[in-house]
């Protein structure tokens, strides 16, 4: 499949038809939105020159009549149309995450021979809240200017409602938790990576491609045909060895208001 195919494959299966657990996902004739209990976002839009900046004020005032507006992003990506879209939403108060990542994808039938190896590294899947507490120590620790205190109560009740449809791990040296990673599992062909943080002083010892192999082994022994990631440019260059190739480019773009 060429990287145009697997692109239009991935938007209608990750942004179009996709539903998250423990998420509400609602479709218009120009977006689609998921809603959480404290979070929102569009992740796909049909628009043009002509109804973008109507658009992006219309959801704007919805996820105001929410109460969510400082919760609000929309996933922009870079062959989204129309081109000065970027442009149109820092006008209307989004601030966009900077660098872009890299979406990237992976063919879980030609699984490289890296990721196909057993990992030997202390990798824990997390099943209660003390092994979330570890892990979000990790996120915490690495992301000091953001609160996370909504994401790790949605994953709380993940783990107590759906448990089947995320796996999380955490990495540890000696005892101490480094590294983290999860991986969902929605109806579709594509399992997505998310996470991936790790101490700065526990880099460069595989374990960031040690997560990414467990959770890859798990995707195929769960049918996956695709596994996707949204990577960082440092992330980037470890995926690219390990396979996985880029289809496009996004930005979180969260509205400040």
């Amino acid at each position: 499949m060429d990287i145009k195919d697997l692109r239009a494959l991935y938007d209608q299966e990750q942004r179009i038809d996709i539903v998250y657990s423990g998420t509400r996902r609602e479709a218009t004739d120009r977006v689609v939105r998921i809603i959480e209990d404290e979070r929102g976002a569009v992740i796909h839009s049909r628009l043009n020159e002509a109804n973008a900046d109507e658009t992006i004020l219309q959801e704007i005032a919805y996820f105001k009549s929410l109460g969510i507006a400082n919760e609000f992003e929309w996933k922009l990506f870079s062959h989204d149309q129309p081109a000065d879209m970027k442009a149109r939403l820092i006008k209307h108060g989004f601030e966009p995450s900077e660098p872009a990542d890299a979406i990237m994808v992976l063919d879980l039938s030609e699984l490289p021979p890296k990721l196909a190896q057993p990992v030997t590294h202390d990798i824990r899947r997390i099943t209660d809240a003390a092994g979330l507490d570890d892990l979000y120590s990790v996120i915490e620790t690495v992301w000091t200017d953001e609160d996370h205190s909504a994401s790790k109560r949605q994953k709380e009740k993940l783990l107590r409602e759906v448990p089947d449809a995320i796996s999380m791990y955490t990495a540890y040296v000696e005892g101490k938790p480094v590294s983290e990673g999860w991986i969902d599992f929605p109806p579709t062909q594509f399992a997505g990576l998310w996470g991936g943080a790790t101490l700065p002083e526990y880099r460069n010892r595989g374990l960031y491609s040690a997560l990414v192999a467990i959770r890859a082994q798990e995707a195929v022994r769960h049918g996956y045909r695709f596994l996707t990631i949204d990577a960082s440019p440092m992330s980037r260059a470890v995926l690219e060895k390990q396979g996985f190739n880029v289809i496009t480019h996004a930005w979180e773009c969260n509205y400040r208001g």
